[in-house]
């Protein structure tokens, strides 16, 4: 004895299907990669004594960041994030190339550091206080009605200088 389906247990057989890939698919997670990212490997070996800043500026590009006061660091920042569905994004690797130069502009050292070396900056999110009163949520509508007067034209008959 063989079993027909109806037409609309096919639908609701799709339709369960389709769901199903749907949940499957948000599983997988978003990955994004922000700054930095070397278009091969060999274009990383960055050789000490050898190189200069014009040879690292054409092997690697602008950095991401240069030291602040005194030049001589250029920075070399990738982040990789994961995101699930609609939650918030979570960095899973960030890689930093450090190439410091000497005073003839010739590659000093070349260091990479990752996650490990980082440290968490907790932010404090109290507000600072300012002087003054704060105003009501009528005063901030209501409050400048009257407070300046009409803007006249010269047409206007009130204002005729006689």
């Amino acid at each position: 004895m063989e079993r027909k389906t109806s037409p609309l247990q096919k639908v609701a057989l799709v339709a369960a299907l389709s769901a199903a890939g749907l949940v499957v698919a948000g599983c997988n997670p978003i990955r994004d990669t922000h700054g930095f990212t070397a278009q091969a490997q060999d274009q990383l070996k960055v050789e000490p004594g050898v190189d200069t800043k014009s040879t690292v500026l054409a092997r690697l590009g602008s950095p991401s960041t240069q030291s602040a006061f005194d030049q001589t660091a250029w920075y070399y920042i990738t982040t990789i994030q994961e995101r699930y569905a609609f939650y918030k994004p979570q960095t899973v690797n960030r890689e930093i190339l450090v190439v410091k130069f000497d005073e003839q502009d010739k590659v000093a050292t070349v260091d990479r550091y990752g996650m490990e070396r980082g440290q968490i900056v907790s932010y404090n999110g109290d507000r600072t206080p300012t002087r003054g009163r704060e105003l009501g949520l009528l005063e901030q509508i209501f409050g400048n009605i009257g407070g300046t007067p009409p803007i006249r034209t010269e047409e206007d008959p009130r204002d005729r200088r006689r």
